[in-house]
Parts: C-alpha cells; structure tokens; sequence
C-alpha cells in the first residue's frame, strides 16, 4: 500500500511574507490567502479563504518587534485551531522575546516562557524555529520544538572564502559554546571577547582573550541588534593585529543607529541570514536566505522523516 502524504498548506504572517514566498516556492507549495480585517482602533483579525480542515498547516512568522508581529501570528493559530486544522505548525524563523530566559534579578518576567505558553495555549501543534538565543528555550514548550542551525547556512559560506589562519571568535563568554562548535567544524583557532554592560546594549569594557594578530577573524553570534558589541569587538580585533573580522549573525534587529556604526566601523562585512526583513540596504550587509532550509525542514516534517540531516552544530 502506497504511503499517503498529509495535505500540507502553508500560510505566512504579514511580517514574514517575503520569506514566506521563498520558502513556498522552494516547498513547492504556493501561500495560502489570508484576509486582515481592520478597525479604525487598529485592532485586526484574519480570516482563511480556503478551508482548512484535516490538513497540516504551517504558519510562518517571526516575532521580532512590534509585539503586534506576535498578535498576529497567535491570532492565526487560534482561527485554524476553530477551522479544525489537524496539525499546527508554528514557524518562527526568530523567535522574539528570547533574550528573557531567566529571572536575572528581582521583579522582572521570564518573558520566553511566557510566549512559549501564549503559543501553546494558541493552538500551535508543533514548532519550528532556528537559533535561539539559549537552547534551553526549547524546554518551555510541551510541545515538540524542532531547533534549527544558521550553521547549516553559513559553514558553507565561510568554507567558500578560503581563508588563511582562519580564527572565530565569540563575542562574549555566553557565545562560547557557538563559536567551539564552529571551530571544531572548521578546524581553527578561537578566541573571545570579555565584555562589561553598566545597562542593556550598553558596554562598559571590553578585552580579548586569545590572539589574533595575522589571523582572518570571524565573530559568531545568534543575533545583532544595536551592533555596539560586533564593532567595537572588530576595532580591537584591528588594532590587535587581525588582517581581516568578518560577523555572522543569523537574526538581525538592526535597531537603532546600526547600520550606521556597520558602515564606520573595522568589520569587513556582516553575514545574516533573511530571518528578519532588513529596512535597508548596506554594502557590508550580506544577507543569505533561510528560505530551504526551512522548506527541507518543512517537507520532512510533512511526511514523517528524520530531520536529522539538517543539523550542524
């Protein structure tokens, strides 16, 4: 008897919509037609055109800021939830809200929790998602959370370069783990930054463990928002001697004066993935689609195989 393959119909948040088409087309699938219904308040909600019942649905969404990035993508969830969706997938190529994983001093939320829990309360069956600002995210959810690595996107990158006394480097203690799992990969050297913040975005000192002099260096991190941490990191890097500091960062915020301080700073060029929309061009920006991989994710997920293959550490 012949293996029947769930009906598998993919949907996109607003937010995520260029993406979404990327990741379709490379699916082999096309996006399905959602309609947002305005107030004059602002409050909005979507409708599926088509229906939904007993089929297996992605929803595509990152959650990066606005929260309304979220709202929405909840409010999906819950109407195919009502329209009997089978299975409910909620895609997040970046899950916003990571950087609270824990209570680091009184009084405050541990606001990834919170949004795992928003997510299952939802509706949402399955999740997946790729570089989590801390792994252990994953085990706030009671649902089956498939973790993704922008290592199988960027390895490949950094080999196409062919660069001589290649040596990368974390920009911080907690970015550690990352960067040894990439040299081993690549057989190079590491090195890391040690660094102080009087407030959040805000660095206080900065020193280098490690040498660089004469290397090709390339920092490794999850995400970049204000990237006071990347530049500054590839200005001592220079001055220490390093030919070249190259970043790559999977999600990119971009908030603020970034790509200002990109474009003045000592890096050679800032590889992230398409994960978050970028709101504007720059010539040191190299932006490298997530869109197959999460397609291939997608397929196997669809009909039942090993997603094994997919993960470099």
């Amino acid at each position: 008897m012949s293996k029947i393959i769930p009906v598998a119909k993919i949907f996109s948040c607003t937010q995520s919509s260029v993406l979404s088409e990327k990741i379709a087309k490379s699916f082999g699938s096309e996006i399905g037609k959602v309609n947002f219904s305005h107030y004059s308040d602002g409050e909005y909600q979507p409708s599926f055109e088509e229906s939904v019942r007993g089929a297996r649905l992605f929803l595509i969404g990152s959650t990066h800021p606005s929260s309304e990035n979220l709202m929405e993508l909840l409010l999906m969830i819950d109407a195919a939830k009502r329209a009997s969706a089978r299975h409910i997938t909620a895609v997040i190529p970046y899950f916003g809200w990571a950087r609270q994983d824990r209570k680091d001093k009184p009084r405050v939320p541990i606001g990834a929790k919170l949004i795992a829990k928003l997510l299952e309360t939802a509706g949402a069956t399955r999740i997946i998602t790729m570089d989590l600002h801390a792994d252990q995210i994953q085990g706030f959810f009671e649902k089956p959370v498939d973790h993704l690595y922008a290592s199988t996107i960027f390895i490949p990158y950094i080999q196409s370069l062919n660069l001589d006394g290649l040596t990368i480097a974390s920009p911080d203690m907690g970015g550690s783990k990352r960067a040894y799992a990439y040299s081993k990969f690549l057989e190079s050297n590491v090195v890391v930054c040690y660094k102080q913040r009087k407030k959040a975005n805000v660095i206080d000192q900065m020193e280098l463990i490690g040498e660089v002099k004469g290397k090709n260096v390339v920092i490794i991190d999850d995400m970049v928002d204000t990237a006071g941490t990347l530049t500054k990191a590839a200005d001592l890097m220079i001055e220490r001697g390093a030919k070249s500091v190259r970043a790559i960062c999977t999600h990119a915020l971009l908030s603020g004066n970034a790509y200002e301080k990109i474009e003045s700073s000592k890096l050679k060029e800032l590889i992230v993935t398409d994960s978050i929309p970028q709101k504007k061009e720059s010539k040191k920006v190299n932006v490298l689609t997530c869109a197959n991989l999460f397609a291939d994710v997608m397929h196997n997920v669809n009909t039942n195989q090993s997603i094994n293959p997919f993960f470099i550490k």
